[in-house]
């Protein structure tokens, strides 16, 4: 019954493209490993709680523990995207995390964890054309701890939108639209309403009262002249 259920603490099939050595190389560099490659991270999982978890495993009183942690990053943004690198002191600390961690959740995610050949500068930059990691490139899921859409549908979404406003602009602009502006008639129609505020119609109270003011007028002008006479 051995064979049935794989050891857990043996490392995955998993070849990086990027390095230049055979199948029988690297199998001899991963049976001294230290290195760990952590996958399935939420993008807003720390570092700090990557060591609380994986120092777990550490052997400090056997000279072991964690050497370092190299977080990996989106190209562009340098921000985290859902990886990282965990180096202990000791081959058998590696081979204990991935036999006691490697399947646990963290941040809510099952993360998974390989061995590693080894970190070597600019590893912990993504692959994808969009800067992140390949896997989040043409993942068509929705995924809120890792940055939502893949990036390959937010690029087609934010296309999308770019042709729905252009089409707008373009109506807008074409035959039959609705004219915009206007600002100067408006105000002009305005200052006429205004003035005709100002200069209502009299009404026949009004009349009355200018005529009687006339006639008094005229009454006290004739005393005047009858007087001088």
């Amino acid at each position: 019954m051995a064979h049935v259920v794989s050891s857990l603490d043996q490392p995955s099939n998993y070849k990086d493209s990027q390095t230049r050595v055979d199948r029988q190389r690297q199998n001899d560099l991963l049976a001294k490993s230290t290195t760990l490659y952590i996958g399935n991270l939420s993008f807003y999982t720390t570092e700090e709680q990557i060591y609380e978890l994986f120092t777990k495993c550490a052997s400090p009183e056997d000279g072991g523990g964690i050497k370092r942690i190299i977080m990996g990053l989106d190209r562009n943004t340098r921000t985290p995207c859902g990886f990282c690198f965990v180096e202990y002191y000791t081959h058998a600390e590696a081979l204990a995390s991935m036999r006691y961690v490697s399947g646990t959740k963290l941040d809510e995610r099952i993360i998974r964890c390989d061995l590693d050949l080894g970190y070597k500068e600019g590893r912990q930059f993504g692959r994808g054309k969009s800067g992140g990691q390949v896997r989040d490139e043409h993942r068509q899921d929705y995924d809120p701890g890792r940055g939502g859409w893949g990036a390959q549908a937010q690029r087609i979404e934010i296309e999308r939108r770019k042709e729905v406003e252009e089409r707008y602009a373009d109506a807008q602009d074409g035959p039959g639209a609705v004219a915009g502006g206007g600002g100067d008639w408006k105000q002009e129609d305005n200052a006429a309403q205004a003035d005709r505020k100002l200069k209502r119609g009299r009404s026949p109270e009004d009349e009355g009262e200018a005529d009687t003011r006339l006639g008094q007028r005229a009454k006290i002008e004739e005393d005047i002249e009858a007087e001088r006479m």
